[in-house]
């Protein structure tokens, strides 16, 4: 199902992780990466397998955890239960072979937790030039359902001015919206927006971001769940619109026709399907 919202979680804190569920949040991402300090890596690990494994599962919110990068991201892995989770957002992904090697471990670690193999998903996050610019190998990897720009590190990476607006970050964003449906994956994730006090602002440029292609967008604060969340959910009348038009297609494919003219005078066929079809899929979010 897609997530309108990812809040970011410290895997280190286990009274926000407590917390975490009840904020309103579509899928949580549980941080065992930038927000633990390297001396705090295990205790962390033992936090979050321990949270894991007690918590009540339920179908939301959606659980995640973002993993280190390199060695430390595969002893994450090997410490995690994977009872309930969603799947891992890969940090400071840079090629397609990383990818392969989580691939083969989760494979593993399914298999010697008694999961369905292929049952744990995998976003990667770009954090680099090397990964905007190979990007459409990264996206083909195996169990990846779609992808994340990390922009602070960017930013930094290519000397962008981290304040820029979105006009500066437009060809990246574009890019990584391109590659993801032409690798047929799920839209990207948006990039969280650091300053979580205006929220006006926040408002603004996820309704941008969401004009673009994004669907959903990450949160580092609590405050910036339900902004994000109503940024992306569609108005009643675009509901009614898409259910209307998803029934008339499926009319339609019953009669033989796989293209048909709507009742506004345009030619719909798959593409504008799918589109309706994320609508209805955005507004069970409510």
């Amino acid at each position: 199902m897609v997530s309108r919202s990812y809040l970011y979680v410290p895997g280190d804190d286990p009274d926000k992780l407590r917390k975490a569920t009840g904020r309103g949040a579509d899928a949580l991402i549980i941080d065992l990466e930038d927000a633990v300090p390297p001396s705090g890596k295990q205790q962390a690990r033992r936090i979050v397998a321990d949270w894991l494994t007690d918590r009540e599962l339920t179908a939301q919110p959606e659980i995640w955890v973002r993993i280190n990068p390199g060695a430390a991201g595969h002893q994450d892995l090997t410490a995690l239960p994977y009872r309930g989770l969603a799947g891992v957002m890969v940090a400071k992904t840079e090629t397609r072979d990383e990818l392969i090697a989580i691939d083969e471990l989760l494979a593993r670690r399914e298999r010697d937790q008694g999961l369905a193999l292929g049952a744990l998903a995998v976003v990667p996050l770009l954090e680099s030039a090397v990964a905007i610019l190979d990007a459409r190998d990264i996206a083909r990897a195996p169990r990846v359902a779609r992808l994340q720009v990390g922009e602070a590190d960017l930013a930094a990476g290519i000397g962008l001015d981290p304040d820029a607006d979105g006009r500066q970050w437009a060809p990246i964003r574009t890019q990584i919206v391109l590659v993801s449906a032409a690798a047929g994956i799920a839209p990207p994730v948006a990039p969280v927006d650091t300053d979580y006090r205006d929220l006006a602002a926040l408002a603004a440029s996820t309704r941008e971001l969401a004009r673009l292609g994004f669907v959903g967008r990450a949160c580092i604060h609590p405050a910036q769940v339900p902004v994000v969340n109503a940024a992306f959910d569609p108005d009643p009348l675009a509901v009614r619109r898409a259910r209307e038009l998803v029934d008339a297609y499926r009319e339609s494919l019953a009669a033989g026709a796989g293209v048909f003219v709507g009742a506004d005078g345009r030619m719909v066929d798959l593409a504008v399907v799918r589109q309706a079809e994320r609508t209805l899929e955005l507004a069970r979010r409510r």
